[in-house]
């Protein structure tokens, strides 16, 4: 077995491997425009990293196992008050993320490499708390979209959420779970503050001000051949992490 899938692993699949790293996908539960499903994030999230692991695996012998996503993420005023998407608290998800770390601390794992497909996520204090608290223990967050510049891949130059970048992905992984033909064109409308738009400070947007369908970034151009020229970059550089841990 290259890599190990826990969504249908059984206690024989995992009793008698041993594994070099565990990997977990986490995405959040939202709308994503009008085409892509509210679960956009766990999918893409867990895909590249069943591929990252089973490359790891091909070219250098690394196993890891990959646990199934965690579903639900921090949201922006605009967005929880949308019907069904759930946000949860910063307290939440480090609660999550701590109960995980302990567990498998527990069970003799010592490398957790966090495959995050939701820009509202940050993890960088949780994992903080957590190398002092477990010294012995890695932690590494991985945000698949920032790891390459999307130059080149798309056309789109502002392209956030449900986009041409996330479009194109799911279209070569998915390509049954997008709705081309309900797409909105991701207007994105400029806060009031211009200093904000110009990045100067930072705070949440409201997701009802700055977009009129969930969207931001124009999807039209999207092709599963864009996704998959992308992605493979993508996962390739996560492979190499996942090697360079052995």
């Amino acid at each position: 077995m290259n890599s190990i899938d826990l969504r249908s692993a059984s206690w024989k699949d995992v009793k008698e491997t041993r594994y070099d790293a565990v990997i977990l996908p986490w995405g959040a539960f939202e709308p994503h425009n009008y085409h892509l499903p509210y679960l956009t994030d766990c999918y893409l999230s867990h895909h590249i990293a069943l591929d990252s692991a089973e490359l790891a695996y091909d070219r250098s012998g690394v196993l890891c196992a990959v646990l199934p996503p965690v579903y639900f993420g921090s949201q922006n005023p605009g967005q929880w008050n949308l019907p069904l998407c759930i946000h949860t608290n910063s307290e939440t998800q480090k609660a999550i993320l701590c109960d995980i770390v302990d567990s498998l601390h527990g069970q003799g794992f010592r490398k957790l490499v966090l495959i995050n497909g939701h820009g509202g996520n940050t993890f960088k204090t949780y994992v903080r708390d957590l190398a002092k608290k477990y010294p012995d223990f890695i932690v590494i967050v991985v945000d698949w979209w920032s790891i390459i510049p999307t130059e080149g891949y798309f056309e789109e130059k502002t392209d956030e959420h449900g986009g041409e970048q996330e479009t194109s992905v799911l279209l070569y992984y998915r390509p049954d779970l997008v709705k081309m033909e309900q797409a909105g064109d991701g207007k994105v409308n400029p806060l009031p503050i211009e200093s904000i738009n110009q990045k100067v400070g930072w705070l949440p947007r409201d997701w009802g001000v700055v977009s009129e369908d969930t969207g931001i970034g124009n999807p039209k151009k999207s092709t599963a051949e864009k996704g998959e020229k992308y992605v493979k970059a993508v996962v390739d550089k996560i492979a190499d992490l996942l090697m360079e841990l052995k």
